[in-house]
């Protein structure tokens, strides 16, 4: 439930057990503020239920803040567990519950990019070429045969798709612990090219390349 009054924006039976296994992977909080004397700090919860409700409804953290936890405090927050890699092992357990309940399709892989505003800027952003040279982001993301994304790799907006495809293998091969042999990787024209084919080829586990039409 979210606090400050705003709707549930997910089920408790679903936040529950998702809250249960975050907050399993944050350390135990230590105040070492000089004084003792500041603000008392807003609890991880109260954080985490904004987060969610952020990404639920696809709005900015100063719309979903609350008289409770106000923006800052969130993006704050979420830079901390950022640095701690919190986000990376939440995937890779779903990545693992998934497999285990549904099971994962490795033997087709997709893999493209997008681009994306950053408004706040950040290491890995660059200028975007398709809004005005304002701060943004090329995320590109491979995916299994049902679209569950496995591995993400962020750069400058300015990246072209194709020099993030290794990396962007590579990051999904250690989510899920090794892609199979011989995967098909399915990508558009944006990819087609030798040096592509040669990189693929020197992975090992996915040497086929498959151009699909269009071009994002």
């Amino acid at each position: 439930m979210i606090t400050g009054g705003l709707v549930p924006v997910v089920p408790s039976c679903l936040l529950e057990p998702l809250w249960d296994q975050f907050a399993a992977l944050l350390p135990e909080h230590v105040d070492t503020h000089p004084l003792g004397c500041h603000n008392p700090r807003i609890p991880d919860r109260v954080v985490f239920d904004h987060v969610i409700a952020a990404l639920v409804h696809g709005s900015g953290y100063e719309r979903i803040a609350s008289a409770g936890c106000s923006d800052r405090t969130i993006r704050r927050r979420v830079k901390y567990w950022a640095q701690l890699g919190i986000a990376e092992q939440i995937h890779s357990l779903a990545l693992q519950a998934y497999d285990r309940m549904i099971g994962l399709q490795l033997d087709e892989l997709s893999v493209d990019g997008r681009l994306t505003k950053a408004p706040c800027g950040g290491e890995a952003a660059g200028r975007s070429p398709v809004d005005r040279g304002k701060q943004g982001l090329k995320r590109s993301v491979a995916t299994e045969a049902t679209g569950i994304p496995l591995g993400i790799v962020s750069a400058g907006a300015n990246r072209h798709d194709s020099p993030l495809l290794v990396p962007t293998l590579k990051a999904a091969d250690e989510q899920v612990g090794g892609l199979p042999d011989q995967a098909n990787v399915n990508l558009d024209r944006g990819y087609d090219s030798d040096k592509t084919r040669c990189a693929l080829g020197e992975l090992g586990e996915v040497p086929e390349v498959t151009p699909a039409v269009g071009h994002s």
